[in-house]
């Protein structure tokens, strides 16, 4: 296999799903550094109140990028971290299928699960994103949750998204 000579950016947002696999192993190649590599994948849950058969995924291209770079840059100034990487699915998504993925690389695993936790804590709160569930009865846009605007704060960041 012939490899890029161009790293993949650390933030994608795609319709297209992505390998777990490949995205970690172009994130820690060639960094003899890495002792530990934490990832999150996030998936599309068939329930969320109520029967969900569908999500729709909607984002506002180049802010949402940047946004998620600006999460990328911060968590590297907060933690003790290597590199990081964002893909973000958008369009329409199926239960099961992935929505996120969240990988840290760092020296020990204590700060790549605090970064990958940050992270997610980040995107569920300040990211561009907006999100319609399908169910039995019809499209409803999903508005932001109170616990995620808490998982947030424990971090000494103060988002007043939900409701």
């Amino acid at each position: 296999m012939v490899k890029s000579s161009t790293p993949k950016p650390r933030v994608r947002v795609q319709v297209e799903d992505f390998d777990v696999s490949t995205e970690i192993a172009e994130l820690r190649a060639c960094q003899a550094a890495v002792g530990a590599v934490c990832a999150f994948m996030g998936t599309v849950r068939d329930k969320s109140g109520a029967s969900v058969l569908g999500m729709e995924l909607e984002h506002y291209p180049g802010m949402t990028e940047k946004a998620i770079e600006a999460m990328i840059d911060a968590a590297l100034a907060r933690f003790d971290i290597l590199d990081a990487r964002v893909v973000h699915r958008v369009g329409s998504l199926a239960p099961t299928e992935p929505i996120v993925l969240v990988v840290v690389t760092s020296a020990h695993r204590h700060a790549a699960f605090q970064a990958c936790e940050f992270l997610m804590d980040y995107l569920k709160t300040q990211a561009p994103f907006w999100k319609k569930e399908h169910g039995p009865q019809g499209a409803q846009w999903v508005d932001a949750r109170v616990a995620d605007d808490a998982a947030l704060q424990r971090w000494g960041i103060v988002s007043t998204n939900a409701l």
